[in-house]
């Protein structure tokens, strides 16, 4: 008798002795024979197969970021987790986890973690370190919960010769009286001196540095009005004639809205060989919610992120890994985590997916080409007062017409899909920016594609997803596919919206096909990428609510999943790579040694994941041109870095049927410096 027929004779029994509840009885019986749908060998073959990861409860962690390092161990980064207790208390987490040790030792390891890296940005370098800038200075207020009122101060100083350090704590008054004390540490720089020319005069431009101040008393008596814009706020403690003359504050009213997260300016490498984390430059800005893209001098671009007073910054910057400094970039705006990806003539490309933060007129936030080396760009005020770019001020930035439902673009996926030598970015799902607007849809189903090879290039509407969702996941596989996966209905999986799906999409032929359904829902917060063996990992999920009726709290998911795809279950033995060179130029050849070179049919390196809030800019797949030899197989890179930017790839032989290696890596060297 099949094991499916004696659990039905046991449950028949059971209910019939006990009196078992027969809708209880109907549903573990339905559980009963999914499990055993799903295990099966054809089942696997046809959808894939996902199983839970078993992870010690002394190394749950709630996963904000995620990263593949070339060690082949991913790094996961919760700092605080979102948890304001956890912040004050200043418990900050990261776990390294290593999938080739399963079961073992040295499977799982914390990491000390020195700031709150909650919400900040990262990227891989091209020496294989993950730089991780940004994160939590301040948790957000919701206006219920204000107790005094606050708002953004200016600090000024019109010295060159003096430098100042202001403790947290540093009391200011506003006109009439009402005073209001800073809420961190800053160090105020010297303005800045030019000479004329002319003996004697010289030009002086005050220095800036923002601080957020609240009231010393709670409640309406905290309140200023300030009577038309701007004015200043006297700094009190100042000692000499000097510092009261030169120093001061600048800001508008303080009110009881509500306070936003506010960014730090940390920034860290974590070395991949010593797996601690390496104090490097701060940021001029603040940043939370920040973007980091990869450049093809090995350079990193850094926009947006709320700052040190809780405003979105269009202040970027640079850095520089071979001298671990920042520098200003070009300034623009873009909303939180803005899908930014490097295109193959060295411009970025914004595909119009962010998540978090930013105003919601669409005029500010087109998807768009950004010739980033030429910009000069300064943000104006519109005719119609909402803000906007001058039309006279756009030509470093070309917006790109045609996709659907733009004003559902919040906490959408995007991909640059495989290989990037086709140069197209795909959108999928999405919602509205905030809260819901009357008649405005929750999420959506939509899917767009811009190829970047046409002479005018726009989004075409591509098939849609099986749900309409916000929050899904994409990971490009190595047989030239993206995996979707996870995502909800609704904010933050509001009203038990999650939906358990996944699909494939397959870039060749412009179409989804079914894949085995995830066990865990999924939204805010939720990561996926792509494993050195071809299994993809699935972590995390902040719904804000734990039930339909919405009158639970929600709890933070820390249950881990992976997928092995049907080119794991397809019955065919996987190539094998057994030597080769790891070290690779750009442009250069190179051999690898397998006793499978006839049945390989094509090459891939994949760059590594770094992602956050279903953002993850970092990976793409190259293809690889490669010829057969008697003893393995000879790869040709391209040479173009803005296709290729320098760094370690994880590089695939895959089989006419899409059966993958394992990865072996593989680092490319970048340009030599000029």
């Amino acid at each position: 008798m099949s094991r499916w027929r004696k659990n039905l004779v046991v449950v028949a029994v059971a209910a019939v002795v006990v009196g078992v509840n027969l809708p209880a009885v109907a549903g573990f019986a339905y559980r009963e024979w999914h499990d055993y749908q799903i295990n099966r060998d054809d089942y696997k073959a046809r959808y894939g197969h996902w199983s839970f990861l078993d992870v010690p409860d002394r190394f749950k962690v709630n996963a904000i970021h995620a990263a593949l390092l070339h060690t082949g161990k991913v790094l996961i980064v919760a700092g605080s987790g979102n948890n304001a207790a956890n912040f004050a208390k200043g418990t900050f987490k990261t776990l390294l986890w290593d999938p080739a040790k399963p079961g073992q030792p040295g499977e799982f390891k914390m990491i000390d973690t020195p700031v709150d890296f909650f919400c900040a940005g990262h990227v891989m370098l091209p020496g294989g370190n993950l730089l991780i800038a940004g994160g939590t200075l301040r948790f957000e207020v919701l206006k219920n919960k204000v107790k005094r009122a606050g708002g953004p101060l200016t600090v000024k100083n019109e010295n060159p010769h003096l430098t100042k350090d202001l403790p947290a704590g540093t009391l200011v008054t506003a006109p009439g009286g009402k005073v209001y004390r800073t809420t961190a540490p800053v160090t105020v720089p010297p303005a800045k001196k030019t000479e004329t020319g002319v003996p004697g005069k010289a030009q002086v431009k005050p220095s800036e540095t923002k601080v957020f101040a609240e009231s010393v008393v709670e409640g309406q008596a905290g309140v200023f009005a300030s009577p038309g814009g701007y004015v200043k706020y006297e700094i009190q403690g100042l000692t000499t004639v000097r510092e009261k003359r030169n120093l001061y504050a600048m800001g508008a009213g303080m009110t009881l809205e509500k306070q936003d997260f506010q960014g730090i300016r940390d920034a860290y490498e974590f070395d991949v060989a010593t797996e601690r984390y390496v104090k490097v430059q701060d940021m001029t800005e603040g940043r939370w919610y920040p973007t980091m893209t990869a450049l093809p001098d090995g350079r990193v671009m850094t926009v947006s992120g709320l700052d040190t007073v809780g405003q979105v910054t269009r202040d970027n910057e640079i850095y520089d890994p071979r001298t671990r400094k920042w520098s200003p970039g070009p300034k623009r705006f873009f909303p939180t985590y803005p899908a930014l990806f490097l295109l193959d003539d060295d411009t970025l490309f914004f595909s119009g997916m962010s998540a978090g933060y930013g105003p919601g007129q669409l005029s500010l936030r087109p998807p768009g080409v950004w010739d980033y080396r030429h910009d000069t760009d300064h943000l104006v005020r519109s005719a119609d007062g909402v803000g906007g770019v001058a039309p006279d001020e756009m030509e470093a930035f070309t917006p790109v017409p045609g996709l659907p439902e733009p004003e559902l673009n919040e906490t959408g996926a995007s991909v640059m899909l495989p290989p990037a030598q086709d140069q197209k970015i795909m959108v999928m799902g999405g919602g509205p920016v905030g809260e819901r607007q009357p008649g405005q849809k929750n999420a959506t189903d939509r899917t767009a594609v811009i190829d970047f090879k046409q002479p005018a290039p726009r989004y075409v509407r591509g098939p849609n997803l099986s749900d309409p969702v916000r929050y899904p996941s994409a990971v490009l596989l190595p047989d030239d596919t993206v995996l979707s996966f996870n995502g909800s209905g609704d904010y933050r999986g509001r009203g038990d919206s999650d939906v358990l799906r996944a699909e494939v999409y397959d870039p060749a032929g412009n179409a989804f096909r079914k894949a085995a359904a995830p066990a865990v829902g999924r939204n805010y917060h939720a990561e996926g990428l792509l494993l050195p063996d071809g299994r993809v990992l699935s972590m995390g999920s902040d719904p804000l609510f734990a039930d339909q009726d919405g009158s639970i709290p929600g709890t933070f998911d820390q249950r881990v999943e992976i997928y092995t795809p049907t080119y794991l279950h397809n019955g065919e033995r996987r190539p094998v790579f057994t030597d080769g060179r790891q070290t690779l130029n750009l442009g250069g050849r190179a051999g690898f040694k397998t006793p499978d070179a006839q049945r390989i049919a094509k090459v891939r390196l994949m760059r590594p994941s770094a992602v956050t809030h279903v953002t993850d800019v970092e990976q793409r797949s190259i293809e690889v041109g490669f010829t057969r030899v008697p003893s393995g197989i000879v790869v040709t890179l391209p040479a173009n870095p803005a296709l290729m930017p320098p760094g370690w790839y994880m590089m695939f032989g895959v089989t006419e049927k899409g059966t993958p290696s394992q990865a072996r890596w593989v680092h490319v060297l970048g340009p030599r410096p000029r």
